[in-house]
């Protein structure tokens, strides 16, 4: 096996682990698990989770207002939780620092990315800082967004590091569209994947300010189809620090309009990404129909997942898999892209 090869299938096995550490995270947060360490990189001072008599003492004399200290019987369990992401997230961490230096080692082979792979290194590094700030600002909404978004963001590149270090390259079929075809399907991609983006963002948005359940019926909120609202205050994006924001600050009304927007938006995604779906399905490209097949399927299962969400009241297994379905989502766009743009590593 060659070191490209190598670095090919590191890419393929970093992309999977992100995608864990991605679900981890959002299993963590609807977990109310984001503070079940207080600390950071530590746990109440300890570099695992406080385990004897005298660490237990210590972090109760030490830390106010956490599960610990307001005596959550489930405090043990939300710290471990916290820790097992901080684990997963630190060895990923180390394997795309490893698939870095191994780029660099291998820089003078011709296919082999070199700026990407350090890319992705400062990604991880900003990430983990977005990590702490989750933690030391008590999970402000803003930040817990951007987290989120730094997630996926090192998902996709790694994805498309591992897409264009494959030995068979671009499909012949693909290839040999049309210029003119091609170029519309790129720049329709690229407007896809920004409503696709927008609308994860809106979820996360959702999560964050824990707005899952602001309208408990469906396809009605409240019974209404256009129930009272307060946009201004559900949107803020950026409030007053030293506060604490486990479990939300916003009233109903702020919430249902994080809510609802949501709703709106996945009406949106739905018509745009299902007709860039069938634009894909109808070139004639075998591998072309796949990523239709992919895209097309991923988006129904998403938005049947969103729907059972609401009406099942928030089961934790499926507000995870909620997450899940729009990363791998991400992943058939990222995909599709690549397919239509076919370009190979110039640096």
């Amino acid at each position: 096996m060659t070191r490209l090869q190598i670095f090919n299938r590191g890419s393929l096995a970093a992309t999977i682990l992100t995608l864990v550490v991605v679900v981890l995270g959002a299993f963590v947060r609807l977990n109310d698990a984001g503070l079940g360490c207080p600390d950071w990189p530590g746990c109440y001072g300890v570099l695992t989770v406080p385990q004897t008599e005298y660490q237990i003492q210590s972090a109760l004399e030490g830390w106010d207002d956490t599960p610990l200290a307001r005596g959550d019987e489930r405090w043990l369990a939300k710290a471990w939780k916290e820790m097992a992401h901080r684990y997963v997230a630190g060895l990923l961490g180390l394997m795309i620092l490893g698939l870095a230096i191994l780029a660099t080692v291998n820089r003078r082979e011709k296919r082999q990315p070199v700026k990407l792979p350090w890319l992705l290194v400062g990604l991880v590094i900003f990430q983990s800082l977005l990590g702490m700030w989750t933690v030391t600002l008590l999970v402000k909404p803003a930040i817990v967004l951007a987290h989120l978004f730094g997630g996926l963001a090192t998902l996709s590149v790694l994805w498309l590091q591992y897409l264009r270090t494959r030995d068979d390259g671009v499909p012949a079929d693909t290839a040999s569209l049309p210029p003119k075809t091609r170029s519309g399907l790129q720049k329709t991609g690229l407007a896809v994947l920004f409503v696709l983006v927008a609308q994860i963002g809106l979820g996360g948005w959702v999560s964050t300010n824990y707005a899952a359940l602001a309208c408990p019926d469906f396809p009605t909120c409240h019974g209404q189809y256009w129930p009272d609202m307060d946009f201004g205050d559900g949107f803020t994006l950026w409030r007053e620090l030293g506060k604490n924001y486990e479990y939300g600050v916003l009233d109903n009304q702020a919430r249902t309009a994080i809510h609802y927007t949501h709703r709106l938006g996945a009406i949106v995604a739905l018509a745009v990404i299902g007709a860039f779906a069938w634009m894909l399905w109808t070139q004639g490209s075998l591998v072309l129909r796949r990523a239709s097949v992919a895209v097309g399927g991923l988006l129904a299962i998403q938005l049947a997942i969103g729907v059972f969400v609401v009406v099942l009241g928030l089961p934790l297994w499926l507000a995870t898999a909620h997450n899940a379905g729009a990363a791998l989502l991400l992943l058939a766009m990222v995909t599709a892209l690549w397919l239509l743009y076919g370009r190979r590593p110039s640096a």
